[in-house]
């Protein structure tokens, strides 16, 4: 028997843009979905999230490496790989996922590194990031 968790998962690593009609039976009506860009309710504003994705991305692939799992809630540890501005654009991430009790999803929470990933590849502003992070960050010798 497949539980949510394996559920959620391989349609994270399967996700498409064909395939985002199957978040209606997935996820509950007013799911929370969260990431360092959107904060959203409902099934129909996470999928306009992932839209939006595949909109400017193109193609965009989820590796889940890791889950765990205690029942209703589960981490998924995972590698995301796409392009942004025509150059290869991975980083790694981690979603925290609840389930309500008819095992749909009902809180999707992303965390990633959105300056390290995004927004030091910006022309002026990641120049400025990526030097605070020299500066404030502890030099190896």
């Amino acid at each position: 028997m497949t539980t949510p968790a394996e559920r959620y998962k391989h349609f994270l690593e399967t996700l498409s843009p064909e395939r985002l009609s199957d978040l209606d039976g997935i996820a509950t009506a007013d799911v929370c979905f969260k990431d360092p860009f959107n904060d959203v309710r409902g099934v129909d504003a996470m999928r306009a999230v992932f839209e939006h994705m595949y909109r400017e991305l193109g193609e965009v692939r989820f590796q889940v490496r890791r889950m765990l799992s205690d029942g209703d809630t589960c981490l998924l540890e995972w590698r995301f790989d796409s392009t942004l501005r025509g150059q290869p654009w991975t980083f790694d991430g981690m979603s925290i996922v609840e389930f309500a009790p008819d095992g749909l999803v009902r809180s999707h929470i992303d965390h990633w590194d959105a300056a390290g990933a995004f927004y030091e590849r910006l022309p002026v502003i990641g120049w400025l990031l990526s030097r605070i992070r020299r500066k404030v960050g502890v030099r190896h010798r």
